[in-house]
């Protein structure tokens, strides 16, 4: 089955790893990766199985879930490895040992807080003290890594990853449901 379809269609494998490197590029998780990969493994299989439409696209599902739900694993278990590593490492990160005030936030949730102050430490801790509208305070401590552009902070059960810059005084965080723009202090 697969060989004749390769036969009639000898680009196919160029143009599915180019496909998938791109859909996989664009994944910020193991589960959206497993996903991508999976639904597409799936498509493939099910055309080649049921040579139609729907299984196609039966196959795709499948294999996207099923990719989904083993990358979603990976990613917890990343997730509790790095709520028990070594983070003393982040005092050579360019953002270790900074304090930043939130002067602009765009959730998917509304922002009832006052004011919000990141402080990132060298032992690789990121304290986030919030001060609601009626100047009640809430502190948030976990644990965060810098990676190239990338910011991860996680706590036992969730993982961000976000893509960051620093233009002047201000620190630009780029997450998948979160935009914040951030100024030293």
């Amino acid at each position: 089955m697969c060989t004749e379809f390769l036969r009639r269609r000898p680009d196919f494998p160029v143009m599915f790893v180019l496909l998938m490197s791109v859909a996989v590029d664009g994944c910020a998780t193991k589960g959206r990766t497993g996903a991508a990969v999976g639904g597409g493994l799936g498509a493939i299989i099910g055309q080649a199985v049921g040579r139609d439409t729907e299984a196609t696209l039966i196959g795709a599902a499948v294999g996207g879930g099923v990719g989904y739900i083993i990358g979603n694993e990976a990613d917890k278990k990343e997730a509790e490895k790095l709520s028990t590593a070594d983070y003393s490492q982040q005092a050579g990160s360019p953002l270790s040992g900074t304090s930043w005030k939130v002067i602009s936030l765009v959730t998917d949730k509304p922002n009832p807080y006052r004011s919000i102050v990141v402080e990132f430490r060298q032992d690789g801790r990121v304290i986030t003290t919030k001060t609601s509208p009626s100047g009640s305070v809430t502190r948030h401590d976990e644990r965060y890594r810098v990676v190239g552009t990338t910011l991860i902070v996680n706590k036992p059960g969730y993982l961000i990853n976000a893509k960051y810059r620093i233009d002047g005084n201000d620190l630009i965080i780029d997450a998948e449901r979160i935009r914040a723009v951030l100024r030293r202090l």
